[in-house]
């Protein structure tokens, strides 16, 4: 007999590789101000909070995988684009800043985590377009 029932209803985590645990919990935790959730045992790994979706970080090395950084942009939501940029740029200057981009109905600002992995700011807009400021 079938079912109407979704099969995926969700995502547990995000696997994320590093190759320094403890420059990424730093970053993770401290900098970016995430909850650390749990450490994967003895292993060098652990779990941050967003609120939406778990970033579990792995240095690869330690579970026998070769690390390549992720190049397209985890893309952390913030309810005042504005806000979050100037704390991020004043008191948490590690983070390094690219490029801004305001496109259609989002505002969103670009950078990386120590290993080199894109992470964005990101805003959509609740009309749809860009506010006049």
């Amino acid at each position: 007999m079938a079912t109407n029932t979704q099969l995926i209803n969700g995502v547990d985590f995000i696997a994320f590789p590093t190759k320094d645990w403890e420059a990424a919990r730093k970053f993770y935790g401290e900098t970016l101000g995430l909850p650390f959730g749990k450490q994967w045992g003895g292993m060098p790994a652990g779990e941050f909070e967003t609120g939406t979706v778990t970033i579990a970080l792995m240095q690869v090395d330690a579970f026998n995988i070769d690390f390549s950084p992720n190049t397209t942009p985890l893309e952390f939501h913030v309810d005042d684009y504005d806000a979050a940029k100037a704390e991020l740029e004043v008191t948490r200057r590690r983070v390094r800043h690219g490029r801004r981009s305001t496109a259609g109905s989002a505002s969103r600002r670009s950078s990386s985590d120590p290993d080199g992995q894109l992470l964005a700011i990101h805003h959509r807009y609740a009309t749809g377009a860009p506010s006049s400021s």
